[in-house]
């Protein structure tokens, strides 16, 4: 019976996506149903699949969708169909994302990138700054899987330095890092999906977010400098011995060269024809991203000759990893029906009058103080970056707000990176203290609470001071 559900799984995921894309080409409303009819059944055999004990966030939204189409004006069988096409976009996104990482599984890049750049990493304000950084181009490619790869990569490093201050120094690196890529890696779907809800310009939101992001970098790097005076180590000296050990036993320099400048290629063609087809095609960016990362990877397998490889990676991936996004696809679905039924009342009138209504209260006081807030409360109970920015995405899209979308963009991704710097129910912070072995608490809020604050404080002065500039 299992075995039945999973396969029943796997064809509902595979059907879901082909059909979204297809229909994107050839809007015909047949491939419109089918493909609404293939939502249903996804989310039927993920709940067979997980249990409703197991399910409840997802079933949560998805039965909450439901009475509110049952007392609102329209079709309710009209309104369950479009409520499964509503997040397809970020369905077809979510299920080739993670593809992605075959590509760095081919080849050692990071140990050779290591290698030729150790006099970059040397002490332990570079080093902090180059896995920060780092790990923002990493999760390029593997979102939040960033986090576990760079720290076994740390841990390569300094396999031999123990301590709550060693496990500070590795661990916040990365998840401000992480933290921090969300405001602005394209392939990152929380960050993809708001920019298109909003309808902002992808590029300057890019680069508004990489200036935010650098400047946390710097925030970062301050903080981690009196965090080692507080904890009295010479995390310098340590980094200087281990690192001599590491590249004592690396060899082949033209080999390790030649990997680096091949890491250099991969991400700029990936990220360079994401951003220079969304500027000529009339293609949403949240259909663009799967298209170029598909062809991007075959590109990558033609031209190594190892096709193979990629035939074994897509039998995996269909066979066992595809079955995994079951339950993220489920909570798209869910917040899909819930916000779709939401567009049928009169909700969005509503909130802009008491948005307005707020304002003319209190002058001096705008929403865009606010936002980050209503990501933050939902992190801390359980709703990951990626479905709160689906939710509050989702309702201020249908929103008129004076305000630059742009700015609406970096106002809440601002709050999904403090809510991956402190939440204890998200995946960022489990993953890291399922690493290093200390307590969610210890990781999030311990280490990392008086940077969140300055992290709020340095976007809002932007905000803020681009809001009075006009």
């Amino acid at each position: 019976m299992n075995a039945l559900v999973q396969w029943g799984l796997r064809l509902s995921i595979t059907f879901y996506a082909l059909l979204h894309f297809i229909s994107y080409f050839y809007d015909k409303k047949i491939l419109l149903f089918f493909l609404s009819i293939s939502g249903l059944f996804l989310f039927l055999f993920a709940v067979i699949s997980y249990t409703v004990k197991n399910i409840k966030l997802p079933l949560s939204l998805f039965l909450v969708g439901i009475a509110i189409l049952f007392f609102s004006d329209g079709s309710m069988t009209e309104g369950i169909l479009n409520g499964f096409l509503q997040m397809r976009d970020m369905i077809g996104l979510l299920v080739v994302i993670p593809m992605i990482g075959w590509v760095l599984r081919e080849e050692p890049y990071m140990e050779a990138i290591m290698g030729f750049g150790h006099k970059m990493l040397n002490t332990s304000r570079k080093f902090y700054v180059g896995m920060a950084s780092f790990t923002q181009i990493i999760a390029y490619f593997l979102n939040f899987g960033s986090i576990p790869m760079m720290y076994q990569f740390e841990n390569m490093i300094l396999k031999d330095e123990r301590g709550e201050a060693w496990e500070n120094f590795k661990g916040t690196a990365l998840l401000r890092g992480f933290a921090l890529s969300t405001m602005w890696v394209v392939s990152i779907p929380s960050f993809a999906f708001v920019v298109e809800a909003m309808n902002a310009s992808l590029w300057i939101s890019i680069f508004q977010g990489l200036g935010m992001s650098i400047c946390g970098i710097i925030l970062a790097v301050i903080f981690s400098h009196f965090e080692e005076k507080r904890y009295g180590v010479d995390l310098t000296a340590g980094l200087q011995t281990e690192i001599s050990e590491v590249l004592r036993h690396t060899t082949d320099r033209k080999q390790r060269n030649h990997r680096v400048m091949e890491f250099v290629v991969l991400f700029v063609t990936l990220f360079g024809t994401i951003f220079l087809l969304q500027a000529v095609l009339p293609i949403k960016l949240l259909v663009l991203i799967p298209l170029v990362v598909l062809v991007w990877i075959g590109v990558y397998y033609l031209v190594k000759k190892r096709t193979k490889n990629l035939l074994k990676e897509a039998k995996i991936y269909v066979q066992a990893d595809m079955g995994k996004q079951s339950y993220q696809l489920c909570v798209m679905l869910g917040a899909g029906m819930m916000i779709s039924a939401l567009n049928q009342t009169g909700f969005a009138s509503l909130v802009v009058d008491g948005i307005y209504a707020l304002q003319g209260t209190l002058p001096f006081i705008n929403v865009l103080y606010f936002l980050p807030f209503m990501v933050i409360i939902l992190a801390f109970f359980g709703l990951g970056p990626l479905t709160v920015m689906v939710l509050v995405g989702g309702i201020l899209g249908s929103l008129s707000l004076p305000y630059p979308p742009e700015l609406i963009v970096l106002v809440v991704t601002s709050g999904s990176a403090i809510s991956i710097l402190l939440s204890p129910m998200i995946m960022p912070v489990i993953v890291l203290s399922g690493n290093n072995g200390l307590s969610l608490f210890t990781n999030g809020v311990k280490f990392n609470w008086k940077y969140a604050v300055a992290l709020y404080v340095m976007v809002q002065i932007y905000v803020q001071g681009m809001v009075y500039l006009g």
